[in-house]
């Protein structure tokens, strides 16, 4: 499932034999005097890696226009790293010129945990990003109620929100573009606002239409990407080896534009069991809400004036991060009030409806 431990492991694993090695590595629990208890010392690895030995092998699909991409993994950005496998990324860059790949939820949690996580464990060198805005999250983060309808005055205010996207993506020293997802009540005013806002702090905004018009309404865009390819090294925001309070502050302080950080007594203790048994070198993929840049879901725009609460710290070991619980977050996400199984169905003859 989306939010458990083996989802990321199978993301983040090379081939089989690194998938062993690191369902061997879960830890399962801790003994009386604070030692792990890992999976392989209950002697279930094989079972395991048998459950998974299909799983690990990447989808190949297509595109209605026929174009072939891998959809294959899915851990979730809030509460895991957020991107498909690696071996699917690795596979489609010996099979291809050019490999788009897309990591989950705001640039805050997917962007900073492929560069942060999948990039720094699997080796991989980017050469740039794509940040994809809508005007209607701008309304949203300008306060627009119905953010469906024309508020230039929305966007405008909402725009900070992008902007701070924008800085922290240049932390990591690659080259971006934004891309405008288009919607059907999108204005020229709005769109044209975030155009100059862009310039003014020196990227290129690119409208996307290929919802509407497939491959053609995403020519600007391939062309723009493919201008903005550079050498430019990945630079990671900390070191690795630094203490696990450390990172969580920087992450904090440079990602989410927090004052700092507060740390509960739970999280203090997690953080003592980790560094005694050696597991705090490691990068922190932070649980956090995605609503919000803050851990506060409420906190729209770009917030400021605010500290990051650290409830508790936990480790995936097998996966390889260390996880800090900001605020209220909750790391089994359920279905939405009507979730799609309650739409679908099969006749008597076989026909399946609801799918789509």
């Amino acid at each position: 499932t989306v939010a458990s431990e083996i989802m990321a492991i199978l993301c983040l694993a090379k081939d089989i034999p690194d998938l062993k090695v690191k369902l061997g590595n879960i830890i399962v629990a801790y003994s009386k005097n604070g030692k792990p208890v890992r999976a392989k010392e209950l002697n279930v690895v094989g079972s395991l890696a048998v459950l998974l030995k299909d799983a690990i092998n990447p989808n190949l699909v297509q595109s209605i226009e026929e174009v072939p991409a891998f959809v294959h993994g899915g851990p979730f950005a809030n509460i895991a790293h957020g991107c498909n496998s690696l071996i699917a990324t690795k596979m489609a860059l010996k099979l291809a010129d050019y490999v788009v790949t897309e990591a989950g939820f705001g640039a805050d949690l997917g962007a900073k945990k492929f560069f942060d996580i999948k990039c720094r464990l699997g080796g991989l060198k980017p050469n740039a990003t794509v940040i994809v805005a809508t005007i209607r999250a701008l309304r949203l983060h300008g306060g627009a109620e119905d953010y469906s309808s024309k508020n230039t005055e929305a966007v405008k205010e909402g725009f900070e929100n992008l902007e701070k996207h924008v800085e922290n993506m240049k932390k990591f020293n690659l080259p971006l573009v934004v891309a405008i997802n288009k919607f059907s009540g999108d204005s020229d005013e709005e769109i044209n606002f975030v155009f100059d806002k862009c310039r003014e702090i020196g990227c290129k905004a690119v409208v996307s239409e290929v919802h509407a018009k497939g491959g053609e309404g995403g020519v600007d865009l391939a062309n723009e990407v493919l201008n903005a390819i550079s050498d430019n090294k990945l630079k990671y925001i900390y070191d690795v080896n630094d203490s696990i309070k450390n990172k969580i502050e920087v992450i904090a302080k440079e990602i989410y534009g927090a004052d700092g950080v507060e740390f509960s007594d739970e999280a203090e203790e997690d953080i003592k069991l980790l560094e005694k048994n050696d597991l705090d070198k490691m990068p922190v993929c932070m649980a956090k809400t995605q609503n919000s840049l803050s851990d506060n879901p409420k906190l729209l725009g770009r917030p400021k004036g605010f500290k990051v609460n650290i409830k508790n710290v936990g480790v995936s070991a097998g996966a390889g991060f260390v996880i800090g619980y900001a605020g209220s977050i909750m790391t089994m996400p359920g279905l939405s009030k009507k979730p799609a199984a309650e739409r679908i169905n099969v006749d008597d003859s076989g026909k399946i409806s609801g799918l789509f």
